[in-house]
């Protein structure tokens, strides 16, 4: 009955699907939650107000075809995200940039700074913080030092689970200082929010008469995997199987389960204009949250009330109703990964696609690009 099967209905699953759809395929896409989106997800609560289910998601992009590819299926509203963290009371721009440097010291102190920060590195660049705190100018050193200790350190630790000498460097390497007045989180050229939000876009996507989409289906109920071959409902299937879910599940974590970060998310209502006057802000320094969502800021919606969230992470164990959100970078766990890797290898025609498939961070932008890169491949194959 079909051509392909598509195990995760999220961002991956559902680019994949339509590209195979209008190639002719028919697809199945098998997902467990009872949504498609992923964690895209978004919905409208109680109270009218459309929330981020698992937490907020903010396209930018400075590849033009990801951002045609969705603007095929959503209209955009504009948005420049902003955050500010809540630094001891003090709510600063993040990342780290010279309106933040002029908030911290006074006028002649940073004025001295932002001269030496423009000599040393140029206007409008992204200075990593390791590269700050390797700088032999004493007084650049000490920028490192405050937006490492009040803005980087306390939060990863809370992020992570980590104690400092146990996080990974590349992740403090990914902490910038910006040499600019623009307090956008991101400076790509094509950034918001689908106007319609981000459900609607898959509905749109999945619209394809060569699509059936099936939710609340756990995909190894129909589909059994043995060694060079894999079985659809008994039956031998000879199709493409794109797998987007965590790699070790697949295999009933036979060598142990890969390590995640997890999220709790707690939902608030406030019958009130406005929490607090911006979209997200970060707890760097204080608190056992990380961040505060507040979604009408997200979306640009008109209520008169307002929903916001805090996030609290944990370390996922696969209990029900834990979601694995991040996986942990490092050696021992990239070899556990490969392990994993090396028993799909003896099955022939399974995909791997996306954050979980793959035991890698991506943004929406690059999860649309190898969703496009690997169906470019399987429809020259076939």
């Amino acid at each position: 009955m079909f051509d392909s099967v598509i195990i995760g209905a999220g961002v991956a699953g559902c680019v994949a699907a339509r590209e195979l759809a209008e190639a002719g395929k028919k697809v199945l896409v098998l997902e467990q939650r009872d949504h498609i989106g992923g964690n895209c997800y978004d919905e409208k609560d109680e109270h009218g107000i459309l929330i981020h289910k698992y937490g907020p998601h903010i396209f930018h992009t400075r590849e033009p075809r990801a951002y045609d590819y969705l603007s095929r299926f959503t209209k955009w509203y504009a948005f420049g995200h902003e955050v500010v963290a809540n630094v001891h009371g003090t709510l600063i721009p993040v990342p780290f940039n010279l309106n933040t440097l002029h908030m911290v010291y006074d006028k002649e102190k940073a004025d001295e700074l932002e001269k030496k920060l423009v000599e040393a590195f140029g206007m409008e660049s992204r200075v990593p913080i390791l590269k700050l705190r390797e700088h032999k100018d004493p007084d650049i050193q000490q920028i490192a030092d405050y937006v490492y200790e009040n803005i980087f350190l306390h939060y990863t630790m809370k992020q992570w689970g980590q104690k400092p000498e146990e996080i990974d460097p590349a992740v403090t390497a990914r902490v910038p200082v910006l040499i600019s007045y623009d307090n956008r989180y991101f400076q790509e050229p094509y950034q918001g929010m689908p106007l319609d939000g981000y459900t609607a876009m898959f509905e749109a996507m999945l619209d394809h008469p060569g699509i059936t989409v099936e939710t609340g289906v756990d995909a190894r109920t129909r589909l059994s995997f043995a060694k060079e071959q894999v079985f659809y409902q008994g039956e031998a299937f000879t199709g493409a199987v794109i797998y987007t879910g965590p790699l070790d599940e697949l295999f009933d974590c036979r060598f142990g389960r890969l390590p995640y970060r997890s999220l709790n998310f707690d939902f608030e209502y406030l019958d009130q204009e406005d929490y607090q006057g911006h979209s997200v802000v970060n707890y760097t320094v204080s608190e056992d949250f990380t961040r505060i969502t507040e979604f009408k800021y997200l979306t640009g919606q008109k209520a008169e009330g307002t929903t916001i969230v805090r996030e609290y992470p944990f370390a996922y164990t696969g209990a029900k109703g834990e979601i694995p959100y991040y996986s942990i970078a490092n050696e021992e766990n990239q070899k556990l990964y490969e392990k994993y890797q090396k028993l799909l290898c003896e099955i022939p025609n399974v995909h791997l696609l996306g954050r979980l498939a793959e035991y890698k961070y991506y943004n929406i932008d690059a999860m649309v690009l190898k969703a496009l890169k690997l169906t470019d491949e399987l429809k020259k194959s076939c």
